[in-house]
């Protein structure tokens, strides 16, 4: 075993990383660019190294740095986990050239597997199933255009050297093809410096569904089991499982066996994960699954396949990369139970899953296990006070829990979103909770269609339920902080000799202004009312712990969990999150020097094309400027028909959330 590794990424795998290092008695050593100088995983690691500036181009891709780092440190090995360098075959060769080790699989086993065109050859030869379509290196658009209408549509585009939804495109018609194609290999270049594409069949009601497994060195390869990843939106995992629904044991030994054949065809090392799309459409077949990709590194979702094997497969990749033979085999491997993982991210549901940048004012998630298992296990590389920044990925954290069986285990997932709280940055928890609770889901009835098929059941709920506004109104005006001491006058908050005493309350929700006016009828008793709409809410409220009170309105008492930080006020009530701001007398705002016909980026990001000029005509929906957050592409379109008044952006410009792009002239619909 190693004395001290170095941790070549960032975030939660590094401090997942860390963690099983800790419990074995293994150094670590982070390393971290200027954005995250106060990160989590600095914070965790033994020694810390410093290798750059923000952009990832420059600091954690910087693979003679890292290296360099680990020299200097005395790390004997180097985990990449996963992102960044982590399959990269360069990296690899320069990390054993320096008498170093890589943590995973060959260069070979890597440069085998990177192109999805080539790993599908590969595959073919092993006797793996592959999805029908074209693979080759011809990429003139009307060539491609002819195969697709050869393969049938719909079709796929993807980036051969892609991974995670970045350069991949669903196209149903023939006429959206060159489109898609454009903006396919403009993404995968962005993300992968390589923007050839390959095509393939789209299979309806299709099932993602991956096998982890393990190569030695030694020529021992295992299967850990499936797991099923189809809960996906613009084709990134959102809620994933072990073991898949609907999995009998024939086809899981037949997808296994496809999957250790692929190991074993590049002589793997390490863990990796072999990824199949399956028929959905019905009851999953032995001869209805086929080869999509192989991921050589750990998955973000291992934490459920942990879960239901009872194995640290972190512990595992540092035995295998210090020469141990793995210490099972095939038959000594069984399921226990079941798991989900759901991902919670910085990102705003309503605007198309946009990403979010913002501080983590406020963090608290329920009671649980970290990087470990149990029951609910929280696995996170921020903390309260930190930052989601625009230059890396907006996970906040893994929440994954593990039951008996898979309604426990999904009754369990959706208590722990509930508990869960984030103040500071807009979050996906709330439709993550809608999703656990969904019904369809909770009946196993899965594929990649699910959440575009019902999408606006899934939203977050627009309307505002009135004691929810009222207990934000309560904390902006200081009145749920409960006496401070015994003194019987700290209990007479309110007090008048002669009536009860009012006070009126300005927020915003939503970019609304909200109203409220409270009566203080007694400690603790509140009337709340809607001096615009009328009516109000008769509430009283007493402190139960920390920042949570329980609430009783109309009879019917319940729990809330009301925050203010700064001129934020969130309220949480059973997994619902509603936060409104004390606005500031003095801001401005965009419209008050456009007049309302302003296009605005709705997230940090890099322009990468604009489409329209000043004085030029556009129609409702034309894009006007392609924005690129988290390696992903944005298009921004026109609200209306109109004519651009001013661009007051260029190609190459790095944006903030609410910065004017476009202005169209007024008057002119």
């Amino acid at each position: 075993m190693f004395s001290k590794i170095l941790i070549a990424n960032r975030g939660e795998i590094a401090c997942r990383v860390m963690a099983t290092c800790r419990r074995l008695g293994v150094k670590t050593v982070a390393v971290y660019s200027d954005a995250d100088a106060g990160a989590r995983h600095v914070a965790m690691a033994d020694e810390a190294v410093h290798i750059g500036p923000p952009a990832v181009a420059e600091s954690y891709l910087q693979g003679a740095r890292i290296i360099d780092a680990a020299l200097a440190t005395g790390a004997e090995a180097i985990h990449p986990g996963y992102g960044f360098l982590s399959e990269n075959p360069d990296f690899v060769e320069a990390v054993g050239a320096a008498g170093l080790v890589f943590i995973g699989p060959d260069a070979a086993a890597i440069r085998a597997m990177g192109l999805k065109d080539a790993a599908k050859d590969v595959m073919a030869k092993a006797g793996v199933p592959v999805v029908p379509g074209y693979h080759g290196e011809h990429q003139e658009p009307d060539f491609l255009a002819e195969q697709a209408e050869a393969i049938g549509y719909p079709v796929l585009i993807k980036a051969r050297a892609g991974g995670g939804g970045k350069g991949m495109r669903l196209v149903e018609r023939p006429e959206e093809f060159a489109r898609q194609l454009e903006g396919a290999q403009r993404e995968a270049q962005a993300s992968f410096g390589d923007p050839v594409c390959l095509l393939e069949k789209y299979v309806t009601s299709p099932r993602h569904i991956e096998i982890q497994v393990f190569g030695d060195g030694y020529g021992n390869a295992v299967h850990l089991f499936e797991r099923d990843c189809s809960l996906q939106r613009r084709h990134q995992k959102v809620i994933e499982e072990a073991p898949a629904p609907g999995m009998s044991d024939a086809v899981r030994a037949a997808m296994g066996e496809a999957a250790v054949n692929a190991a074993r065809a590049i002589g793997y090392s390490g863990a990796g994960t072999v990824e199949f799309i399956a028929d959905g459409s019905g009851a999953l077949r032995e001869d209805g699954f086929w080869f999509m990709e192989m991921n050589t590194r750990l998955q973000v979702e291992h934490p459920v396949s942990e879960a239901i094997t009872g194995l640290d497969f972190v512990e595992l990749q540092l035995r295998v990369a210090s020469g141990e033979p793995l210490p099972f085999e095939q038959d000594d491997l069984a399921i226990d139970g079941w798991a989900f993982e759901a991902r919670v991210y910085a990102e705003d549901v309503p605007k198309g899953f946009l990403p979010a940048t913002g501080s983590l004012a406020h963090l608290s998630f329920p009671a649980a296990a970290e990087f470990a298992p149990g029951e609910t296990r929280i696995d996170s590389g921020v903390r309260q006070g930190g930052e989601i920044s625009p230059w890396y990925d907006p996970m906040i954290a893994k929440v994954i829990c593990h039951g008996p069986t898979r309604e426990t285990a999904l009754n369990r997932l959706s208590q722990a979103l509930e508990a869960s709280h984030v103040v500071g940055c807009v979050t996906n928890l709330e439709f993550l909770g809608a999703l656990a609770r969904h019904a369809g889901f909770a009946g196993g009835e899965v594929d990649t269609g699910l959440i575009a098929r019902d999408l606006d059941g899934l939203m977050p709920a627009r309307d505002v339920p009135p004691e929810m506004t009222a207990l934000a109104a309560l904390q902006a005006a200081g009145l749920l902080d409960g006496p401070t001491g015994d003194d019987p006058w700290e209990q007479l908050t309110g007090w008048r000799h002669w009536d009860a005493a009012r006070v009126h309350v300005d927020l915003v929700h939503a970019g609304e202004p909200v109203q409220r006016d409270i009566t203080i009828l007694a400690h603790g008793h509140f009337r709340v009312d809607d001096p615009a709409e009328g009516g109000g809410v008769e509430l009283r409220v007493a402190a139960v712990s920390g920042t949570t009170c329980a609430v009783t309105v109309a009879g019917k008492t319940l729990r809330a969990n009301v925050i203010r930080a700064g001129h934020i006020v969130s309220v949480n009530q059973s997994g619902r999150s509603v936060e409104f701001s004390v606005p500031d007398p003095l801001a401005s705002s965009v419209d008050d020097a456009t007049g309302g016909n302003a296009i605005t980026a709705p997230m940090p990001g890099l322009v990468k094309v604009v489409s329209a000029g000043a004085g030029e005509s556009v129609k409702r929906g034309d894009g006007l400027v392609v924005l690129e957050a988290m390696k992903m592409e944005h298009t921004l379109t026109a609200p209306r028909d109109g004519t651009v008044a001013e661009v007051m952006v260029a190609v190459g410009d790095q944006v903030s959330d609410g910065t004017v792009l476009v202005v169209l002239e007024a008057g002119d619909e």
